[in-house]
């Protein structure tokens, strides 16, 4: 059943792409959301030390779209990540967000596609989006694998690893182990959740366990922080109904030229529905590869490269194929 009572949904957005991406979701948003009871917030970033430049939302037009579609900008401040890892402003705007209220995050980059009260969110019980690959950790030769580089995590923060494994899948096979993409993510009160996903991400980041020195963590470590809050919460890989976020209400297309060459034919028409309107055309054309992509028809010429029935099974060689094309546009 559908959550019985409101809940607020934030992206985060400034200066340069994302503001654009924002629009683009709020556009969608508010199309197949006309009277969602909570607010829509736009996180933003605010000028400061961890920031080279002001990384506000520069395009006033933006701006006025936002307004336009009853979305609320809120400032937030960046005391750990900024420049050095902009992926971390996902985890210090949710103390931002109304304290004990419901929230669900998405990226920017998503569309969304459908009804989002109709979904059957447990807000006690956290979740996240799997649709993701096999990006972290990677393996090395002689280095440990998926068992100790993911228990080194859990025993760092005194939680329990053997409860987080799927144990139908395969010992050393990363689909045992907890990892979400962090496309989305949601529960009960963006506060706690969001100070145990500051913990973990900055504890990592300055102190991570001796398993991960082959490790990357840029730009995985919300990734690697989140399944650990998740499980810390009580939620868990198969606390949401499948095929609803990631499915027939919201689509994470990543960049625009992956959404053209592999999503189904609804997300393609849903698109194109909610960028026709011209109040909505006049701010998107303004971000170059939207308006290639979207009025130039550069998207139909990228979809035209490949058989949604049969694309191949590594997004790097969808994304080789569209380089090639020069229709690899963000």
């Amino acid at each position: 059943m559908p959550p019985d009572h409101p809940f607020n949904v934030f992206v985060v957005a400034q200066a340069g792409r994302l503001q654009y991406e924002a629009a683009l979701f709020a556009a969608s948003f508010r199309h197949h959301n006309p009277d969602f009871p909570g607010t829509l917030y736009i996180a933003e970033p605010q000028p400061g030390p961890r920031w080279q430049k002001d990384p506000r939302i520069n395009d006033e037009a933006v701006r006025q779209l936002f307004a336009r579609l009853d979305a609320e900008i809120l400032p937030f401040e960046t005391r750990h990540f900024g420049d050095s890892y902009p992926y971390g402003n996902k985890i210090e705007a949710l103390t931002a967000l109304p304290k004990g209220e419901p929230f669900v995050f998405f990226d920017t980059d998503t569309l969304i596609t459908g009804d989002l009260t109709r979904v059957p969110f447990d807000f006690t019980r956290p979740s996240a989006s799997l649709r993701r690959e096999d990006t972290w950790p990677r393996q090395e030769l002689y280095g440990p694998g998926y068992t100790a580089t993911w228990k080194s995590l859990y025993d760092k923060f005194g939680l329990d690893f053997e409860s987080s494994l799927d144990l139908d899948q395969p010992d050393e096979y990363w689909q045992r182990y907890l990892y979400f993409n962090a496309g989305f993510f949601y529960y009960k009160c963006p506060h706690v959740f969001g100070a145990r996903y500051l913990e973990y991400a900055v504890a990592i980041r300055d102190d991570a366990p001796g398993e991960l020195v082959c490790q990357s963590l840029d730009p995985w470590l919300d990734q690697v922080a989140l399944p650990l809050v998740i499980h810390a919460l009580g939620g868990g890989r198969d606390t949401l109904e499948p095929g609803w976020l990631d499915g027939q209400t919201s689509c994470h297309y990543r960049v625009l030229p992956l959404l053209y060459a592999r999503e189904p034919q609804s997300v393609i028409d849903a698109l194109a529905e909610v960028a026709a309107p011209n109040w909505v055309k006049k701010v998107l054309k303004a971000y170059e590869p939207m308006k290639r992509m979207i009025y130039q028809s550069k998207g139909e010429k990228a979809r035209a490269l490949f058989d949604q029935n049969n694309l191949p099974r590594r997004e790097q060689a969808i994304r080789n194929t569209l380089k090639r094309e020069k229709l690899w546009l963000r």
